[in-house]
């Protein structure tokens, strides 16, 4: 099959590679024409080197040309970029084929999930999924084992999603419940901020694991306003995904914690991981869902006043660490 893959970043370009190791004719399209011939002549992703790519990965800058005859459309562009490219598809005719969402992130204002996001956009009668869970692009180049999870509105298409993407050494669950796979996706990156805080600022890991267990209660606190199954976020999509990003170097959300804690400007961080670190932008969104339904969202709270309050790391901390303490419910 044709499989139009849309946003080159490592995500991108490491699951094109694994279609295309698939059999199948995928072409990769960013929006910069010279990354495009960069890509097309080295067969590597700068920042992933030493990862040459199957032939049937093809390279293109041209919209129009990675979209016709496509039997799939998957995306891989940041949270608040995919609106506007989505918009450019329908510029140029739209699609009658699935849309697989693999970005995580919280629409900023809307409050909408990214595959609602992808609905909104393309009507409600399209065909979209979601592919989420722990994974780093640089272990999935490398062929390394990794879980991870297929939903959709569309129960049929869930399992499509399976289909195409797995491998040998690429599981995919099927799950249903396509709200609760995508909101787990996308408030881990926010608590890996806050992980990579507190390892930044010299804590150990009883400060982390408490960091991780509140952080996966607040989401399923935050989840239950989206229509999520809270039970999802004990899984691949949930916990799975919070233990990939929190405890990782690879993590760009973590390292970007961390250079917080050490000294370092949002701006600073941000520029020197070089790739868009998603709780940035996820934090605002699920501090909006937090206020706009009543439910105490502590953790987001402080990583949103570290970013754009200008409170220090340590203060925050302070502040998480004089909260009245209540009975725990799980």
């Amino acid at each position: 099959m044709k499989v139009a893959y849309l946003g080159a970043g490592t995500w991108g370009f490491a699951l094109a590679a694994l279609l295309a190791a698939n059999g199948h004719d995928v072409f990769l399209w960013t929006s910069r024409p010279e990354f495009a011939d960069l890509l097309n002549k080295t067969r590597q992703h700068p920042k992933l080197p030493k990862c040459e790519v199957d032939e049937k990965l093809r390279f293109t800058s041209s919209l129009s040309e990675a979209l016709d005859g496509a039997d799939y459309v998957v995306e891989s562009v940041s949270s608040g970029g995919i609106r506007p490219v989505l918009e450019k598809v329908m510029e140029l005719g739209g699609i009658d084929c699935p849309l697989v969402v693999t970005s995580k992130g919280i629409e900023q204002n809307t409050g909408l999930l990214l595959p609602e996001v992808a609905r909104a956009v393309l009507g409600e009668k399209s065909r979209v999924g979601c592919l989420s869970g722990p994974s780093h692009a640089e272990e999935v180049i490398r062929k390394l084992p990794t879980s991870i999870v297929s939903s959709s509105y569309d129960k049929e298409l869930m399992f499509e999603i399976r289909d195409l993407f797995s491998t040998l050494h690429f599981r995919v669950y099927p799950n249903a419940d396509i709200n609760g796979v995508a909101f787990g996706g996308s408030m881990k990156n926010i608590m890996a901020i806050a992980c990579g805080i507190s390892d930044g600022l010299g804590f150990g890991d009883n400060t982390k694991a408490a960091l991780m267990t509140r952080g996966l209660h607040e989401i399923r606190k935050l989840s239950t306003t989206k229509g999520c199954h809270p039970e999802t976020l004990n899984g691949l999509a949930g916990m799975g995904d919070l233990c990939v990003t929190c405890l990782s170097t690879l993590s760009r959300n973590y390292t970007f914690g961390r250079k917080l804690a050490e000294g370092m400007t949002a701006e600073e961080a941000q520029e020197s991981i070089g790739m868009v670190v998603e709780g940035v932008y996820t934090c605002v969104s699920a501090r909006q869902l937090g206020r706009k339904h009543n439910v105490q969202v502590p953790i987001t709270e402080g990583v949103y006043a570290i970013l754009y309050d200008g409170l220090s790391p340590l203060d925050a901390v302070q502040t998480l660490l004089q909260r009245a303490i209540k009975e725990e419910h799980l």
